[in-house]
């Protein structure tokens, strides 16, 4: 999340939580698409890790962030006297940090996956001419594959330094998943409740897919750690009272407000009054609504405070105003931009839709979490129901790429989207995914080294 939200209309029911989230349906010729990624900084000359006041003789995070604030018209994101971010007023888009330093861009609205790889290629070509004059390259890989813990920078964050201190009490993979990880996201959006309960369902149910073809971390601390996706694995035991596969949107009833129900069970992580980050973790949202959160007396829940708290929720698939596919580790440009056209063949088409209920609605809750369990070491070679995830993903491209193609959305050169769906293929037909490809050259042409991963996966 770029930046915090500062609306401070108070919300005094239930009844309104959901209605903020109801807000959030739109005509389809309104749906939009917002691509976030993220990427890791490091020095060139050594492989060490960017802190944000740099280090002698080379600038650090803060001097990224002021160089692209001095090449751009975007404004400044500040928490205290710390430049955290930048945000283009204007278009929408925002650039920000997580906790270890992984440098964000959470892209605009935009209504095509080409606008998508433009606006990618655009915020790289900005981001290297500020990080070359530092010393510093970007890696783009789902974990940080050589730095300990202890080693990892930490960002001046409010929200962070509360996230930290609550994280192990909750799980053991707390602080690797907000230091260490790094994942691409894409963002779409639903025009009723009906449209957004078929999207969450299908979304929840395909995300393991996404893991799977997305793996891109089998590296920690040096060394293979077993898998292929180590971030999605680390999931598995951060905080499973905010993350995980959601069974309840499948059952009869699911809707609005089924999800802020859900929500309101989750412990709350802060509360934010003016610039002042109040630390309430563990607390319940539902106290803070009624004006009896202990941490405050008798202040009461504002819009910004719902909002914030739907942004501390991280389930494989998130519910905000729109819905948040979050199961991929990052990667290249072009696995980034086809995350964004996967999903989006699926989404923006009714046909597609359809299609691809029809595919997974048979799956049990049972199925669903036993294939999110097996693709981090599995990938593709994972199964459901008496069926190999690979033909899944071979089905799931297919119903995409005619969605796709059905929008027929053409670039200036007269292609469609789906050219954006070619890497996925590829990754299908060969069987073969982002962490095979760095295993065998650990094990052939980097003779057991992790260090030129840091080239191998530079964007």
């Amino acid at each position: 999340m770029a930046r915090d939200v500062t609306d401070t209309t108070p919300v005094a029911s239930r009844d309104e939580l959901v209605a903020w989230l109801e807000a959030g349906c739109k005509a389809p010729d309104s749906f939009r698409i917002g691509t976030e990624h993220e990427k890791i900084p490091f020095y060139v000359s050594d492989l060490g890790p960017v802190p944000y006041e740099g280090r002698p003789g080379q600038g650090g995070i803060r001097a990224l962030l002021e160089g692209l604030q001095a090449t751009s018209a975007w404004e400044p994101i500040h928490d205290g006297a710390a430049l955290i971010g930048l945000f283009d007023e204007a278009g929408g888009g925002a650039i920000s940090l997580e906790p270890g330093g992984q440098f964000e861009l959470s892209g605009a609205p935009l209504e095509t996956i080409h606008q998508t790889r433009s606006e990618l290629d655009g915020h790289l070509d900005a981001a290297h001419a500020v990080a070359a004059q530092h010393g510093i390259g970007f890696m783009s890989i789902g974990m940080s594959p050589l730095w300990t813990l202890a080693q990892t920078p930490v960002m001046p964050k409010s929200r962070y330094k509360i996230m930290t201190g609550y994280m192990p009490k909750v799980g053991t993979r707390g602080l690797d998943m907000m230091y260490r990880t790094c994942t691409v996201q894409v963002n779409l959006d639903f025009q009723s409740e009906a449209d957004m309960v078929k999207k969450l369902r299908v979304s929840l149910a395909l995300q393991p897919l996404a893991t799977a073809l997305f793996a891109n971390s089998p590296f920690t601390e040096g060394e293979p750690n077993g898998l292929l996706s180590a971030r999605s694995e680390i999931w598995r035991d951060t905080d499973n009272n905010r993350a995980g596969m959601l069974p309840f949107a499948f059952e009869a009833g699911m809707g609005f407000e089924r999800y802020v129900d859900y929500a309101l069970q989750v412990p709350m992580y802060f509360v934010k009054r003016g610039e002042t980050y109040h630390d309430v973790s563990g607390a319940d949202f539902g106290a803070l609504l009624e004006g009896r959160l202990p941490h405050l007396p008798g202040e009461r829940a504002t819009l910004s405070d719902w909002a914030n708290h739907l942004s501390t929720i991280f389930p494989e698939v998130r519910l905000k105003r729109f819905l948040e596919m979050r199961g991929a580790d990052a990667g290249d440009p072009a696995h980034m931009t086809a995350l964004s056209a996967f999903f989006v063949g699926l989404f923006y088409d009714s046909s597609a839709l359809d299609a691809a209920w029809d595919l997974v609605k048979g799956w049990s809750a049972h199925e669903r979490q036993t294939l999110r369990d097996a693709v981090p070491s599995h990938g593709l070679a994972a199964s459901i129901a008496a069926r190999s995830l690979r033909d899944v993903a071979r089905e799931a491209l297919a119903i995409s790429r005619a969605g796709l193609a059905r929008r027929a959305r053409l670039d200036a050169q007269g292609s469609d989207e789906t050219r954006h769906l070619d890497i996925l293929a590829h990754r299908v037909e060969t069987g073969r995914l982002a962490a095979h490809d760095l295993l065998d050259h650990y094990h052939g042409d980097w003779a057991g080294q992790v260090e030129p991963a840091f080239a191998a996966c530079r964007i």
